[in-house]
Protein backbone atom coordinates (compact mmCIF):
# COMPACT_ATOMS: atom_id res chain seq x y z
CA UNK A 1 0.00 0.00 0.00
CA UNK A 2 1.14 3.55 -0.70
CA UNK A 3 0.93 6.40 1.79
CA UNK A 4 -2.58 7.79 1.85
CA UNK A 5 -3.34 10.64 4.26
CA UNK A 6 -6.75 10.65 5.92
CA UNK A 7 -7.98 14.21 6.35
CA UNK A 8 -11.78 13.87 6.45
CA UNK A 9 -13.59 11.13 8.38
CA UNK A 10 -17.31 10.51 8.01
CA UNK A 11 -19.05 8.75 10.88
CA UNK A 12 -22.49 7.39 11.70
CA UNK A 13 -21.56 7.40 15.39
CA UNK A 14 -22.62 10.21 17.75
CA UNK A 15 -19.89 12.84 17.74
CA UNK A 16 -19.68 12.80 21.56
CA UNK A 17 -18.28 9.25 21.44
CA UNK A 18 -15.25 10.26 19.40
CA UNK A 19 -13.24 12.34 21.89
CA UNK A 20 -10.44 9.71 21.98
CA UNK A 21 -9.98 10.20 18.24
CA UNK A 22 -9.94 13.98 18.55
CA UNK A 23 -7.37 13.78 21.31
CA UNK A 24 -5.10 11.51 19.29
CA UNK A 25 -5.61 13.23 15.93
CA UNK A 26 -6.57 16.88 16.48
CA UNK A 27 -6.02 17.73 12.80
CA UNK A 28 -8.53 15.15 11.56
CA UNK A 29 -11.84 16.61 10.40
CA UNK A 30 -14.71 14.47 11.71
CA UNK A 31 -18.09 14.85 10.02
CA UNK A 32 -21.12 13.28 11.68
CA UNK A 33 -23.58 12.07 9.05
CA UNK A 34 -27.18 10.87 9.40
CA UNK A 35 -27.96 7.17 9.62
CA UNK A 36 -30.79 7.32 7.09
CA UNK A 37 -31.69 9.32 4.04
CA UNK A 38 -29.56 11.27 1.62
CA UNK A 39 -26.54 13.13 2.89
CA UNK A 40 -26.73 16.91 3.19
CA UNK A 41 -25.68 18.85 0.10
CA UNK A 42 -22.67 21.11 0.33
CA UNK A 43 -18.86 21.24 0.31
CA UNK A 44 -18.66 19.69 3.77
CA UNK A 45 -20.31 16.49 2.54
CA UNK A 46 -18.97 16.06 -0.99
CA UNK A 47 -15.86 14.02 -0.13
CA UNK A 48 -14.65 11.72 2.67
CA UNK A 49 -11.42 9.74 2.97
CA UNK A 50 -12.70 7.13 5.44
CA UNK A 51 -15.87 6.00 7.20
CA UNK A 52 -16.35 4.92 10.81
CA UNK A 53 -19.72 3.19 11.00
CA UNK A 54 -21.78 0.75 13.02
CA UNK A 55 -21.23 -3.03 12.78
CA UNK A 56 -24.43 -3.43 10.78
CA UNK A 57 -23.71 -0.44 8.54
CA UNK A 58 -26.41 2.08 7.65
CA UNK A 59 -29.14 2.43 5.01
CA UNK A 60 -27.23 5.19 3.21
CA UNK A 61 -23.89 3.32 3.16
CA UNK A 62 -23.67 3.21 -0.64
CA UNK A 63 -24.22 6.97 -0.86
CA UNK A 64 -21.43 7.61 1.64
CA UNK A 65 -19.01 5.25 -0.11
CA UNK A 66 -19.61 7.02 -3.41
CA UNK A 67 -18.01 10.16 -1.95
CA UNK A 68 -14.45 8.90 -2.22
CA UNK A 69 -14.25 6.66 0.87
CA UNK A 70 -11.08 4.51 0.69
CA UNK A 71 -11.44 2.57 3.94
CA UNK A 72 -14.35 1.55 6.20
CA UNK A 73 -14.04 0.62 9.88
CA UNK A 74 -16.85 -0.85 11.98
CA UNK A 75 -17.22 0.13 15.63
CA UNK A 76 -17.40 -3.30 17.24
CA UNK A 77 -16.60 -6.92 16.48
CA UNK A 78 -19.63 -8.76 15.12
CA UNK A 79 -20.45 -7.56 11.60
CA UNK A 80 -23.27 -9.95 10.81
CA UNK A 81 -25.94 -7.99 8.99
CA UNK A 82 -23.44 -5.62 7.37
CA UNK A 83 -24.31 -4.85 3.70
CA UNK A 84 -21.08 -6.29 2.30
CA UNK A 85 -22.22 -5.95 -1.31
CA UNK A 86 -22.10 -2.16 -0.98
CA UNK A 87 -18.37 -2.14 -0.23
CA UNK A 88 -17.32 -2.68 -3.83
CA UNK A 89 -13.80 -3.70 -2.84
CA UNK A 90 -13.21 -0.94 -0.28
CA UNK A 91 -11.07 -2.33 2.59
CA UNK A 92 -13.20 -3.13 5.64
CA UNK A 93 -11.92 -3.56 9.19
CA UNK A 94 -13.49 -3.83 12.63
CA UNK A 95 -12.47 -3.54 16.29
CA UNK A 96 -12.00 -7.29 16.69
CA UNK A 97 -10.81 -8.30 20.14
CA UNK A 98 -11.32 -4.91 21.74
CA UNK A 99 -14.00 -6.24 24.11
CA UNK A 100 -12.16 -9.44 25.02
CA UNK A 101 -11.24 -8.37 28.55
CA UNK A 102 -14.70 -7.09 29.47
CA UNK A 103 -16.51 -10.08 27.96
CA UNK A 104 -14.17 -12.66 29.48
CA UNK A 105 -14.61 -11.13 32.93
CA UNK A 106 -18.39 -11.23 32.47
CA UNK A 107 -18.19 -14.91 31.51
CA UNK A 108 -16.13 -15.81 34.58
CA UNK A 109 -18.65 -13.92 36.71
CA UNK A 110 -21.62 -15.90 35.38
CA UNK A 111 -19.72 -19.20 35.65
CA UNK A 112 -18.98 -18.44 39.29
CA UNK A 113 -22.58 -17.41 39.93
CA UNK A 114 -23.82 -20.65 38.39
CA UNK A 115 -21.61 -22.68 40.72
CA UNK A 116 -21.92 -20.54 43.85
CA UNK A 117 -25.59 -19.51 43.38
CA UNK A 118 -24.93 -16.21 45.10
CA UNK A 119 -28.29 -14.61 44.39
CA UNK A 120 -30.14 -17.55 45.93
CA UNK A 121 -28.18 -17.38 49.17
CA UNK A 122 -28.30 -13.72 50.19
CA UNK A 123 -30.41 -13.53 53.33
CA UNK A 124 -33.38 -11.34 54.17
CA UNK A 125 -34.48 -13.52 57.13
CA UNK A 126 -32.95 -16.29 59.24
CA UNK A 127 -32.42 -19.42 57.10
CA UNK A 128 -33.48 -22.95 58.15
CA UNK A 129 -29.82 -23.91 58.70
CA UNK A 130 -26.45 -22.18 58.93
CA UNK A 131 -23.13 -23.41 57.56
CA UNK A 132 -24.59 -25.63 54.86
CA UNK A 133 -25.38 -25.11 51.15
CA UNK A 134 -25.22 -27.20 48.01
CA UNK A 135 -22.60 -25.21 46.09
CA UNK A 136 -20.24 -26.13 43.27
CA UNK A 137 -16.76 -25.06 42.23
CA UNK A 138 -15.04 -24.17 38.98
CA UNK A 139 -12.02 -26.32 39.85
CA UNK A 140 -12.15 -29.51 37.82
CA UNK A 141 -15.12 -28.41 35.73
CA UNK A 142 -14.92 -28.84 31.96
CA UNK A 143 -15.23 -25.58 30.03
CA UNK A 144 -16.10 -25.97 26.35
CA UNK A 145 -15.45 -22.97 24.12
CA UNK A 146 -17.32 -22.86 20.82
CA UNK A 147 -14.85 -20.78 18.82
CA UNK A 148 -11.32 -19.81 19.73
CA UNK A 149 -10.74 -16.25 18.62
CA UNK A 150 -9.52 -13.40 20.79
CA UNK A 151 -12.53 -13.38 23.12
CA UNK A 152 -12.50 -17.14 23.69
CA UNK A 153 -8.75 -17.07 24.30
CA UNK A 154 -9.24 -14.33 26.91
CA UNK A 155 -11.90 -16.50 28.58
CA UNK A 156 -9.53 -19.50 28.57
CA UNK A 157 -6.71 -17.50 30.17
CA UNK A 158 -9.02 -16.45 33.00
CA UNK A 159 -10.54 -19.91 33.45
CA UNK A 160 -7.24 -21.78 33.73
CA UNK A 161 -6.21 -20.18 37.07
CA UNK A 162 -9.51 -21.48 38.49
CA UNK A 163 -8.25 -24.97 37.56
CA UNK A 164 -10.93 -25.50 34.96
CA UNK A 165 -10.30 -28.06 32.22
CA UNK A 166 -10.56 -26.05 29.02
CA UNK A 167 -11.30 -27.40 25.56
CA UNK A 168 -12.03 -25.32 22.45
CA UNK A 169 -13.38 -25.83 18.95
CA UNK A 170 -11.73 -23.77 16.24
CA UNK A 171 -12.13 -23.60 12.47
CA UNK A 172 -8.48 -24.28 11.66
CA UNK A 173 -6.24 -27.23 12.53
CA UNK A 174 -3.83 -24.95 14.39
CA UNK A 175 -2.85 -25.86 17.97
CA UNK A 176 -4.40 -23.85 20.77
CA UNK A 177 -1.30 -21.79 21.50
CA UNK A 178 -2.29 -21.64 25.18
CA UNK A 179 -0.83 -24.22 27.51
CA UNK A 180 -3.58 -26.21 29.15
CA UNK A 181 -6.17 -25.67 26.40
CA UNK A 182 -7.13 -28.72 24.33
CA UNK A 183 -8.52 -28.45 20.80
CA UNK A 184 -11.58 -30.44 19.78
CA UNK A 185 -11.99 -31.33 16.12
CA UNK A 186 -15.80 -31.53 16.06
CA UNK A 187 -18.74 -30.22 18.05
CA UNK A 188 -19.91 -33.52 19.60
CA UNK A 189 -16.47 -34.25 21.07
CA UNK A 190 -16.28 -30.69 22.40
CA UNK A 191 -19.62 -30.99 24.17
CA UNK A 192 -19.59 -34.58 25.42
CA UNK A 193 -18.28 -33.93 28.94
CA UNK A 194 -18.82 -30.18 29.21
CA UNK A 195 -20.08 -28.64 32.45
CA UNK A 196 -20.10 -25.11 31.02
CA UNK A 197 -20.39 -24.30 27.31
CA UNK A 198 -19.53 -20.78 26.13
CA UNK A 199 -20.45 -19.73 22.60
CA UNK A 200 -17.82 -17.33 21.24
CA UNK A 201 -17.95 -17.96 17.49
CA UNK A 202 -18.87 -15.46 14.76
CA UNK A 203 -22.37 -15.31 13.34
CA UNK A 204 -22.21 -16.49 9.73
CA UNK A 205 -24.39 -18.55 7.42
CA UNK A 206 -22.38 -21.61 8.48
CA UNK A 207 -22.90 -21.05 12.22
CA UNK A 208 -26.62 -20.26 12.22
CA UNK A 209 -28.33 -22.57 14.76
CA UNK A 210 -25.04 -24.36 15.35
CA UNK A 211 -26.40 -25.22 18.79
CA UNK A 212 -29.57 -27.11 17.95
CA UNK A 213 -31.18 -30.44 18.80
CA UNK A 214 -28.20 -32.52 17.64
CA UNK A 215 -25.69 -30.47 19.60
CA UNK A 216 -27.79 -30.46 22.77
CA UNK A 217 -28.21 -34.24 22.51
CA UNK A 218 -24.40 -34.54 22.73
CA UNK A 219 -24.28 -32.70 26.08
CA UNK A 220 -23.77 -34.17 29.47
CA UNK A 221 -27.14 -33.67 31.23
CA UNK A 222 -27.39 -30.46 33.23
CA UNK A 223 -24.77 -28.45 31.34
CA UNK A 224 -24.68 -24.66 31.60
CA UNK A 225 -24.92 -22.80 28.27
CA UNK A 226 -23.53 -19.27 27.95
CA UNK A 227 -23.90 -17.17 24.79
CA UNK A 228 -21.84 -14.00 24.35
CA UNK A 229 -21.66 -14.21 20.55
CA UNK A 230 -24.92 -13.77 18.63
CA UNK A 231 -28.40 -15.12 19.21
CA UNK A 232 -28.49 -16.71 15.77
CA UNK A 233 -26.01 -19.41 16.85
CA UNK A 234 -28.64 -20.96 19.13
CA UNK A 235 -31.86 -22.57 17.96
CA UNK A 236 -33.97 -21.21 20.80
CA UNK A 237 -36.82 -23.67 20.24
CA UNK A 238 -34.29 -26.51 20.50
CA UNK A 239 -32.88 -24.88 23.64
CA UNK A 240 -36.31 -24.95 25.22
CA UNK A 241 -36.61 -28.65 24.44
CA UNK A 242 -33.12 -29.28 25.85
CA UNK A 243 -34.04 -27.46 29.06
CA UNK A 244 -37.22 -29.50 29.40
CA UNK A 245 -35.25 -32.73 28.88
CA UNK A 246 -32.58 -31.72 31.40
CA UNK A 247 -29.81 -31.68 28.79
CA UNK A 248 -29.25 -28.01 29.61
CA UNK A 249 -29.58 -27.15 33.26
CA UNK A 250 -29.14 -23.41 32.92
CA UNK A 251 -28.79 -20.95 30.05
CA UNK A 252 -27.14 -17.57 30.52
CA UNK A 253 -27.77 -15.56 27.38
CA UNK A 254 -26.31 -12.13 26.72
CA UNK A 255 -27.26 -12.54 23.06
CA UNK A 256 -30.69 -13.66 21.87
CA UNK A 257 -32.78 -13.57 18.71
CA UNK A 258 -34.37 -11.14 18.15
CA UNK A 259 -32.90 -8.31 20.18
CA UNK A 260 -34.65 -7.09 22.16
CA UNK A 261 -36.84 -10.06 22.97
CA UNK A 262 -40.53 -9.09 22.75
CA UNK A 263 -42.59 -8.69 25.89
CA UNK A 264 -44.00 -12.00 27.07
CA UNK A 265 -41.25 -14.14 25.52
CA UNK A 266 -40.89 -17.46 27.33
CA UNK A 267 -37.25 -16.87 28.26
CA UNK A 268 -38.11 -13.91 30.48
CA UNK A 269 -40.18 -16.11 32.79
CA UNK A 270 -38.22 -19.38 32.68
CA UNK A 271 -36.25 -19.72 35.95
CA UNK A 272 -33.63 -21.82 34.15
CA UNK A 273 -32.75 -18.93 31.81
CA UNK A 274 -30.89 -15.72 32.57
CA UNK A 275 -31.15 -13.09 29.83
CA UNK A 276 -29.16 -9.86 29.79
CA UNK A 277 -29.37 -7.02 27.28
CA UNK A 278 -26.20 -7.71 25.23
CA UNK A 279 -24.05 -5.91 27.78
CA UNK A 280 -21.12 -8.28 28.35
CA UNK A 281 -18.86 -6.08 26.20
CA UNK A 282 -19.37 -3.08 28.48
CA UNK A 283 -16.56 -1.79 30.67
CA UNK A 284 -15.33 1.46 32.14
CA UNK A 285 -13.03 2.09 29.16
CA UNK A 286 -14.92 0.14 26.49
CA UNK A 287 -15.34 3.04 24.06
CA UNK A 288 -11.68 4.05 24.29
CA UNK A 289 -10.43 0.49 23.74
CA UNK A 290 -12.73 -0.01 20.74
CA UNK A 291 -11.57 3.26 19.15
CA UNK A 292 -7.92 2.33 19.74
CA UNK A 293 -8.36 -0.35 17.05
CA UNK A 294 -9.56 2.34 14.65
CA UNK A 295 -6.67 4.66 15.49
CA UNK A 296 -4.17 1.82 15.09
CA UNK A 297 -5.44 1.12 11.59
CA UNK A 298 -5.66 4.82 10.77
CA UNK A 299 -1.90 5.09 11.27
CA UNK A 300 -1.27 1.92 9.28
CA UNK A 301 -3.45 3.10 6.39
CA UNK A 302 -1.64 6.43 6.19
CA UNK A 303 1.79 4.75 6.31
CA UNK A 304 0.80 2.32 3.58
CA UNK A 305 0.99 -0.71 5.89
CA UNK A 306 -1.30 -3.73 5.87
CA UNK A 307 -4.48 -3.17 7.88
CA UNK A 308 -5.22 -5.27 10.96
CA UNK A 309 -8.59 -6.77 11.94
CA UNK A 310 -9.62 -7.16 8.29
CA UNK A 311 -13.10 -8.51 7.63
CA UNK A 312 -13.39 -11.20 4.98
CA UNK A 313 -16.36 -10.14 2.85
CA UNK A 314 -16.77 -13.69 1.54
CA UNK A 315 -17.03 -15.27 4.99
CA UNK A 316 -18.60 -12.12 6.46
CA UNK A 317 -16.25 -12.26 9.44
Amino acid sequence: MTRQPIRRLATHLPSAMLDPIRAARPGLEIVEIPMKGSLPVGPGFDHFDALLTLPNGAPNLADVLARGVRWVHAYGTGVDGFPFAALGGVPFTCSRGASATAISEWVIAVLLEAEKRLIEHWLSAPPPVWHRADLGTLAGRRLALVGFGGIAQAIARRALPFEMRVRALRRSDAPSGIEGVEIARDLPSLLADADHVVIAAPATKATRHLLGDAAFAALKPGAHLVNIARGSLVDQDALRRALDRGLVGRATLDCVEPEPLPEGHWMYADPRVRVSAHISWSGSDANTVILERFLENLGRFERGEALLYRVDSEQEY
